[in-house]
């Protein structure tokens, strides 16, 4: 019966068994992924360069941009090398260094998704307020505290999993190395710890999905309060969509670390994985910048920018 200090690598769920399937999954992924560097990296590049972005909302946006690359690139690359390359293994460091990284952001995420909700209840139900309420300080303390908040539940979940002995193989039913697929490894009962803090996790993010609600609830009901019915169309066409990847985020990512082992499959498992992992990094440049005219705006010019350059250097 191996334990921990003889697991010196993780053998990760496959996309498919077929080859040919394998070679599909990666070109499928690989599309998503670069689809995400280029959505997010667009929004950072036009936020950083833009100065009348230089806002309070899109600097959570930026914010926002990071933590999902980031996400993205700590599970999707290695999944996708190891379908290219028809393997199935991953390091015991880098199995941690991935539990470690994939919390931080996707726990910072949350925090960033809330604080960005309070961000807009400010600006539309008390835009008097606004400025005292979300200033530069403000926002840069609201930022580091969601930072430090996914950095501090990281430390917490990798520590406390990765000091338990494990006596059920090596075998990861996910094609990242996700806690709870960690923890049906476990052979002591010192992984309820690890649940517990797991529990607790879950319903900080719960708490945070609810504050969400609310803010969004007061914003629509100030939003019909506006006589101009294109302004109400405005607002709901930005709002309904964030809400949706938001519930989508969240339901998703509570269903895969609190469902009971009764109803789980390693099917159902990848799919609600990439639901929670993989498409609201993909999905969320899309969200902020569709009906962002101030966005849309600055991102046309830093394509128009780039084009002059090359055309430049063409000639040159």
């Amino acid at each position: 019966m191996p334990n921990s200090s003889s697991v010196s690598e993780f053998l990760l769920l496959a996309f498919a068994d077929m080859r040919e399937l394998q070679l599909l999954h990666f070109g499928l992924f690989l599309g998503i992924y670069l689809a995400a560097l280029l959505g997010n990296g667009l929004i950072l590049t036009a936020v950083a360069c833009d100065h009348r972005l230089h806002t309070p909302m899109y600097f959570f946006l930026l914010n926002l941009a990071l933590l999902d690359l980031g996400c993205i690139s700590t599970t999707l690359p290695k999944g996708m090398a190891n379908a290219l390359w028809d393997t199935r293994a991953i390091s015991y460091q880098g199995c941690a260094a991935q539990v470690f990284f994939f919390a931080f952001l996707i726990g910072a995420e949350f925090y960033v998704l809330t604080v960005m909700s309070y961000d807009r209840y400010v600006a539309i139900c008390k835009p008097l307020h606004y400025g005292s309420l979300v200033g530069s300080r403000a926002c840069a303390q609201m930022a580091a505290a969601a930072w430090g908040s996914g950095f501090l539940t990281a430390v917490l979940h990798t520590a406390t999993t990765f000091s338990l002995p494990l006596c059920q193989g090596n075998d990861l039913d996910q094609f990242f190395c996700e806690l709870p697929q960690i923890l049906k490894l476990s052979c002591s009962v010192s992984f309820l710890r690890e649940v517990g803090l797991i529990v607790v996790s879950v319903c900080l993010a719960f708490g945070c999905f609810v504050f969400i609600v609310l803010s969004y609830a007061q914003i629509f009901r100030a939003v019909l309060k506006i006589p101009s019915k294109q302004g109400q169309h405005k607002a709901f066409s930005t709002c309904l969509p964030h809400l949706a990847v938001v519930s989508l985020f969240i339901s998703t990512g509570m269903f895969a670390y609190l469902k009971p082992p009764s109803i789980s499959s390693p099917s159902l498992d990848l799919f609600v994985a990439v639901l929670y992992s993989v498409v609201p990094a993909a999905m969320n440049p899309l969200i902020y910048s569709m009906r962002n005219k101030e966005l849309k705006d600055a991102e046309r010019q830093l394509f128009g920018y780039i084009s002059s350059s090359l055309i430049i250097g063409a000639k040159s």
